[in-house]
């Protein structure tokens, strides 16, 4: 399908709350754009939030920060043209409670830092910085995108302090749950629990709040014995309690983040994800840990929640005509888009090699199967019904699951049935919720059709000729 007569739509990449991200590609060069499209007639208010995204991000140009192209509108509907990042999401890279080694979080880390430190030098705080909005590209270079709640806090050396409600729960910093706050030191804690999620495959705690245990518990420095501290070593535990320091004025600096021998450190490379050395006593690693420092000015008071859709009722399968209905805020309200995937130029001629396109669909949450794609769709369902997922399917072939995680948040993504040259792939997407939690969600669900899963490389350049990868 054309969207102009030089670009054509290849592939949904995600969903946001305003509508869609697609994949478009330049007939004649190859390049390779990430689109959101926006119903500005369904969502009305998304016109002055959209501006207000778009306004930020023209202004920002670092390397680790998803590039802004350009807007156009068409009618009620309103396209933005960002850069596509074909490596995917930094939580594809996450193994649920188990996280990644060390040296490659360290990198992801230092790279991190880097694109938050621009911003704060910019006068700009994203404020919604979480391994979903962390995206990679060829390159395995991570860069931030989706500024749907960034805000500028400082203009001519003066800097403002911030009383929006914003972000997501188990990334937010204690002091947005109280108002106003500090811009900096908000994105600072956020960066310390993507850490956390990158060395242990989960969160500390649903959000930061004295009604939390878990995050009373990190509070008191009781915290040893549990999961997801037990999990680190001490050097990575006492960088931690640096960052994530309740007191936004004795929370480190980027800068004294950069320099704190965690990420100096050459943390070597094993064949397997680094899993802690159970033998570091609880006693010897609190003595390691280095608590809190002493406590400064600051402020902290202000809070936010985020609305939970109700779960599907029964299962829907419609006739073959009809239609997934328009798509509504699936995505919390601290995201314009949940699954933001960026632009890359591809080639510099029409005829792309099969190694790059190779790249632009690559995504870990998918595979063959050896039915055919009725039988496929059969075991999916079942499946589904085995592990009591409520599911819906209102267009052939596209199943939407929702759930609750484990933290009785909501959790939803789709699952799509292709036929890909006698080949039929499921392809499962996130639409709304975490992207660790979605994660694990694929893996039980492929484990339950272990039997059916077709072993060995797959065929991309399959996907690729038909068009057909969503």
């Amino acid at each position: 399908m054309d969207f102009t007569a030089d670009w054509m739509i290849m592939q949904t990449l995600g969903e946001g709350a305003y509508g869609e991200v697609k994949l478009v590609i330049n007939k004649n060069d190859g390049m390779a754009v990430a689109m959101k499209v926006i119903n500005l007639q369904e969502h009305p208010e998304a016109s002055v939030n959209v501006q207000k995204e778009i306004a930020i991000h023209r202004m920002l140009s670092d390397p680790h920060i998803i590039k802004y192209f350009g807007q156009r509108t068409e009618g009620s509907v309103g396209y933005i043209f960002l850069e596509y990042a074909p490596g995917g999401e930094l939580f594809d890279k996450i193994e649920p409670d188990v996280g990644m080694e060390s040296w490659e979080a360290q990198r992801y880390m230092k790279q991190l830092l880097s694109g938050v430190e621009y911003l704060h030098s910019k006068g700009i705080v994203h404020r919604d910085l979480k391994p979903e909005n962390l995206l990679l590209d060829e390159h395995d270079k991570l860069k931030i995108t989706d500024f749907g709640m960034a805000t500028v806090f400082r203009s001519r050396g003066k800097e403002r302090l911030l009383d929006k409600k914003c972000g997501t729960s188990p990334y937010m910093a204690p002091e947005i749950f109280l108002r106003p706050y500090r811009a900096e030191p908000v994105d600072i804690w956020s960066c310390g629990i993507v850490l956390v999620a990158m060395l242990s495959g989960e969160v500390p705690w649903e959000r930061p709040v004295t009604t939390c245990v878990d995050y009373i518990k990190w509070k008191s420095s009781d915290y040893m014995s549990v999961s997801p501290w037990k999990k680190m070593d001490n050097l990575a535990i006492s960088l931690l309690r640096r960052i994530l320091n309740p007191m936004p004025s004795a929370r480190l600096s980027i800068a004294k983040i950069k320099q704190h021998r965690w990420c100096i450190k050459r943390h070597m490379q094993t064949k397997g994800p680094e899993i802690l050395d159970r033998s570091i006593s609880p006693a010897y690693k609190r003595l390691k840990s280095n608590d809190f420092s002493p406590p400064s000015r600051d402020d902290p008071r202000q809070c936010h929640s985020q609305p939970e859709l109700l779960l599907s009722g029964p299962h829907i399968i419609s006739p073959t005509g009809a239609k997934e209905p328009a798509h509504v805020s699936f995505s919390q309200p601290a995201q314009i888009d949940d699954m933001l995937v960026s632009t890359q130029y591809l080639a510099t001629q029409s005829n792309t090699s099969q190694d790059t396109m190779q790249k632009l669909v690559r995504r870990m949450t998918r595979f063959f199967v050896s039915l055919d794609p009725d039988k496929a769709l059969d075991r999916l369902v079942q499946a589904l019904d085995n592990m009591a997922l409520s599911w819906r399917s209102y267009t052939p072939g596209i199943v939407t699951i929702t759930t609750i995680d484990k933290h009785k948040n909501q959790l939803t993504f789709k699952a799509s049935v292709l036929d890909m040259d006698k080949q039929t792939l499921l392809d499962f997407r996130l639409s709304k919720g975490c992207g660790l939690e979605f994660k694990r969600q694929f893996m039980m669900l492929r484990k339950h059709l272990s039997d059916i899963v077709m072993k060995g490389p797959v065929s991309w350049s399959i996907a690729i000729a038909t068009n057909n990868v969503p």
